[in-house]
């Protein structure tokens, strides 16, 4: 008889399961319409959490605080909500018309409303990658306000520490702090934290708030003041979801508003015949790249195109960039501000407008007006939300009663993702894109080629890439199990098989645009996860992003016109 091997689970087969829990769950609360992360309903998140321990979110398992972790959410969260006892997702209810301010995080374009002093507000536009999103910040921010009680409470009744009357007494105090009652307040609260005073007076300036330059202290103990209520009064934090966003999540009810914006656009002026290339980008790499040399013909005399691409990527030339948008919108370029609740915002370059003899894009033989390319550029998309907007964006269009089919040469994506091999800024052109958690895969032939790239002084690599549920449940076993086995996975993104799976159905099933139509998908490093301080949560790109970027865009451009 052979011996049965008796095999031991893997950390990245525990991690997948709990990324599979984490899915359900997060589903299972959704449908049942509120959870308190803190208590009985919220445990199998918090488990599962401290079991992946996400790269993003690094110390999170330990006692200490996580500062770059607590600063990676607080970007993508409302400002305000850590004094919140009580958030509410909700769909688009007409808030936005109410004496209500939106409230837009840096980094993340969301709509976010302070109902009262308990009570925060947040809009979900984009599908369900948009609740994951927040539920894993959530979740990560209430154990971390845990971990604050825990170290400030000294009895049952709710006695706190000296360290905590202080910083009490710091944030409640009216005015701005002296540099020596700010020394003070940072010393109690590197105590309560688990940091030294050296690490929490190295990130102060990066939660600063130009309305309030003391956001770290403030966030400290409004996060504790709540954790303390959850473990004195038994108050805990409550998550609801409206009946209005149960009822129209995954019913495209935003994508096909804008979908329909853009279709009205095209036949207003005359571009809906012609044909099409969609580019899923930026707001700036294409109009940049066709625009700025004749716009600033005097700046970039003296410079190579990079450097002024990289000038204009720079936040206090804002005078530069307006001189570009002026040119592109005179020279045939509609701009279309979202208005549906995407976020998606909408560029549509009429290129027969467009007098490429200032251009320093190659382009190749003159053709007629009427087969001059149209491009179509749009936003980034969120997660799931690519799926939404890309499969109402090549439906057929009804004119006088009259079906007329999209006429789309390409589509190309170009966006930002992990590597696994390799460093930020390098460049992946991805053959593949894998679901995490299934084995469902969607290979196509790619336009773009790793030749198309070489001797630019970039690594650029060629593999699958895995289309993840959400940045912030990446952890390295699982990485290191993609990127070590057969399934050759370079990177990691959000949106990749949701494009796909929206083009394929297009071309492939439902007859909606042309069968052989071309896609291109390349992608630059924002992060590599698999290296300690090189993860999403140690900063941005900087000006690293920029080559790469417009490398990717010209690229694409070069093919689409010739």
């Amino acid at each position: 008889m052979s011996n049965k091997k008796h095999h031991a689970r893997t950390r990245a087969q525990e991690s997948s399961n709990a990324i599979e829990r984490m899915y359900i769950t997060m589903r299972h609360l959704f449908n049942r319409g509120f959870y308190k992360p803190m208590g009985v309903s919220g445990e199998t998140l918090r488990e599962a959490l401290l079991l992946l321990r996400p790269e993003i979110y690094g110390s999170i398992g330990e006692e200490k605080a996580e500062l770059e972790g607590l600063l990676y959410v607080i970007e993508r969260l409302p400002q305000g909500i850590e004094e919140c006892t009580f958030i509410n997702l909700t769909s688009d209810e007409g808030y936005i018309n109410s004496h209500f301010k939106a409230i837009i995080p840096p980094k993340r374009r969301r709509n976010c409303f302070r109902i009262d002093d308990e009570q925060m507000n947040i809009e979900i536009t984009r599908g369900r990658s948009e609740i994951y999103d927040i539920l894993t910040h959530l979740t990560f921010m209430f154990v971390e306000s845990h971990k604050i009680s825990k170290r400030v409470l000294i009895d049952e009744q709710g006695t706190t520490t000296r360290d905590w009357i202080k910083l009490e007494k710091a944030v409640l105090s009216k005015g701005e702090l002296s540099q020596t009652d700010k020394e003070i307040a940072i010393t109690h609260t590197a105590n309560i934290l688990g940091r030294t005073f050296n690490e929490l007076t190295e990130v102060y300036k990066a939660f600063a708030l130009p309305n309030q330059p003391d956001r770290l202290l403030h966030l400290v103990y409004w996060l504790g003041k709540l954790a303390i209520e959850e473990v004195v009064n038994n108050n805990k934090r409550t998550v609801t979801f409206s009946p209005v966003l149960r009822e129209r999540l995954g019913h495209h009810i935003h994508g096909e508003i804008w979908a329909d914006t853009i279709k009205e656009a095209l036949l207003k002026n005359n571009l809906l015949e012609r044909p099409i290339h969609v580019i899923s980008a930026n707001m700036h790499g294409v109009m940049n790249s066709l625009f700025a040399p004749q716009a600033l013909k005097a700046f970039a005399v003296k410079k190579n195109i990079f450097e002024v691409y990289e000038a204009l990527s720079q936040k206090d030339n804002e005078a530069l960039r307006n001189k570009v948008t002026k040119e592109a919108l005179q020279r045939g370029m509609i701009y279309i501000p979202d208005a549906s609740g995407t976020n998606i915002d909408v560029q549509i370059f009429d290129t027969a407008k467009i007098d490429f003899s200032k251009t320093d894009i190659e382009v190749g033989k003159k053709v007629n007006e009427s087969e001059m390319p149209v491009l179509f550029v749009m936003d980034y998309a969120f997660g799931e939300q690519a799926y939404e907007t890309i499969d109402e964006l090549l439906k057929p269009v009804k004119v006088n009663g009259k079906k007329i089919h999209l006429n789309v040469d390409s589509i190309s994506i170009m966006g930002k993702a992990g590597i696994l091999e390799g460093g930020k800024g390098d460049i992946m052109i991805p053959s593949a894109h894998i679901f995490e958690g299934t084995a469902d895969n969607y290979p196509f032939d790619n336009e773009l080629s790793k030749s198309d790239f070489e001797n630019q002084g970039i690594h650029v690599c060629e593999g699958s890439m895995i289309t993840v549920l959400g940045t912030s449940l990446q952890n390295k076993e699982i990485l290191k199990f993609f990127f070590n086995s057969t399934w050759n996975v370079i990177g990691l993104e959000m949106e990749g098989a949701h494009y796909q799976k929206a083009i394929q159905a297009a071309s492939k099933v439902r007859g909606s645009i042309n069968p052989n139509v071309k896609v291109r998908y390349a992608y630059y490093a924002s992060d590599n996860p698999l290296e300690t301080g090189s993860t999403l949560a140690s900063g941005g790109l900087g000006t690293s992003g920029v080559k790469p970027t417009y490398l990717i865009t010209r690229k694409i451009l070069q093919q689409i016109f010739n």
